[in-house]
């Protein structure tokens, strides 16, 4: 692993000296944190304080191309290689999934939403608009519907009825104590300040937990959704799945595997992938879309530190930043063109339904898979060489936020991958990019929004134009 990999001891932290300092730098260049912490510590507590700089996203911590565990002794660290520990941020863990949302719902300073996009697929939040006025702190959406939780852990739900958008059946246990949201394609999983999950939404499709109810009732952690099932990991590192049984909520197959030791799970459309502490990876769900992983087991046993899905494919990062890849070829599960580039550096991947990009540490983007959904990035090569921080997808084009605060956009046209409408706002300022189904939606530093792609499903925001003009923190 990673913390154990940086050499030698003559060049690591001395544990006599008490404190070590330290500064959280992300790709940007810009500083998340700096303090001084005690040589005694593991570097959970420097996890904890990147969390606290961007509440609610996962991140990774590197130093020089070594990964740094939250178990890693601070006295591990090699401080020939300097203070300075990289962040790299990857997803909100509430947005894990690549998001097939048909509308946007921004939230403001003041915790009001604002929503924009298909009328029926939550876009159209009149129906509940008196409870969205003040106090939201998180929205989550599946394709049909949205959920968002208040300051006092109460969770309000529109769009889609049989799609979680009415959460009637499970209002009472929704009221107080709810402290993350997470969906599949068309259901919802609660997780409780007490670690119990509620799930509604379509009974067959992962909304009826029943089956499992016993083991969701205490410990879990962290629950993520796929297209038709979900996996919950519980504070023992044990895994909890329910939903349609093809697609990953039977995991009957790797149960001893997946009773203990399991630190993230993520899911493609049709499977699964979990992580566990030592490094090595699990797979279940459809085989052919990456539920089986044994033609690269080898690769998989130890090491790595990020999976992420495209809808039939996996690409996993290890701890020196080399990808690799498995499910179906033709939508990214192979990545024998561009191997040479993808034997290290890399820190972050993103996909699209068939096509991956991944960041390097130099801020350059690397891309495989289908060529129309983005798999082939040639057009924008010479933006994509350098100064890249943040890559971020839909289901058929990709949009990355550069150090200068610019965006880059390629892919399918009229899903967001052509932003040349839009071109002048997104030369500078941008902080984060969204998307959902067919679009994104950018936010710049004076808490504006600029949306692109098609305009059906949020790429037009002129209808709330208005709201969107200051004051946004998150966009789902």
């Amino acid at each position: 692993m990673a913390g154990e990999s940086v050499e030698p001891q003559s060049k690591k932290a001395k544990t006599s000296s008490s404190q070590i300092y330290f500064e959280l730098v992300e790709l940007s260049g810009r500083v998340v944190a700096k303090g001084t912490w005690s040589a005694t510590l593991r570097a959970s507590c420097l996890y904890q304080r990147a969390h606290l700089a961007k509440p609610g996203y996962r991140c990774r911590l590197l130093q020089g191309s070594w990964e740094i565990t939250p178990t890693t002794p601070l006295a591990a660290l090699d401080l020939s290689l300097g203070n300075c520990i990289q962040v790299v941020w990857l997803s909100s863990s509430a947005a894990d999934r690549r998001s097939r949302s048909r509308a946007f719902a921004a939230i403001k300073a003041d915790g009001s939403v604002v929503t924009w996009g298909k009328a029926t697929c939550g876009g159209d939040s009149s129906a509940v608009a008196a409870l969205l006025t003040e106090g939201v702190v998180q929205v989550c959406a599946n394709d049909d519907a949205f959920a968002a939780i208040k300051a006092g852990g109460s969770v309000v739900t529109w769009g889609n009825a049989r799609y979680g958008g009415d959460s009637s059946a499970v209002a009472a246990l929704l009221r107080e104590g709810v402290v993350q949201v997470c969906a599949s394609h068309f259901s919802f999983a609660a997780i409780k300040e007490d670690s119990s999950v509620v799930t509604w939404g379509d009974a067959e499709v992962g909304g009826d937990s029943s089956a499992v109810a016993p083991l969701l009732a205490e410990g879990v952690v962290q629950v993520c959704g796929n297209q038709f099932a979900f996996a919950a990991i519980k504070a023992d590192g044990s895994v909890v799945t329910w939903g349609r049984a093809s697609f990953g909520g039977d995991s009957s197959a790797v149960a001893p595997l997946l009773a203990e030791g399991v630190v993230q799970v993520c899911g493609n459309d049709i499977a699964f992938a979990a992580i566990k502490a030592d490094g090595s990876v699990v797979t279940w769900g459809q085989a052919d879309a990456g539920g089986d992983s044994s033609a690269v087991a080898p690769l998989l046993r130890e090491g790595v530190v990020q999976v992420c899905g495209s809808c039939s494919a996996f690409a996993a990062i290890k701890a020196g930043g080399s990808v690799v890849t498995w499910g179906d070829p033709s939508w990214g599960g192979d990545s024998s063109a561009v191997a040479p580039l993808l034997k290290e550096g890399v820190v972050q991947v993103c996909a699209t339904f068939n096509a991956f990009a991944a960041i390097k540490a130099g801020g350059s983007v690397v891309t495989w898979g289908k060529a129309g959904a983005g798999g082939d990035s040639s057009a924008v090569a010479p933006l994509l060489a350098e100064g890249v921080i943040h890559v971020c997808a839909n289901d058929r084009a990709f949009a990355a936020i550069k150090a200068d605060g610019s965006v880059v956009t390629w892919g399918k046209a009229g899903a967001g991958g052509d932003s040349s409408a839009v071109a002048a706002l997104l030369t500078e300022g941008v902080v984060q990019v969204c998307a959902n189904y067919r679009a994104f939606a950018a936010i710049k530093a004076d808490g504006s929004v600029v949306t692109w792609g098609y305009a059906r499903r949020g790429g037009d925001s002129s209808a709330v134009a208005a709201l969107l003009r200051e004051g946004v923190v998150q966009v789902c």
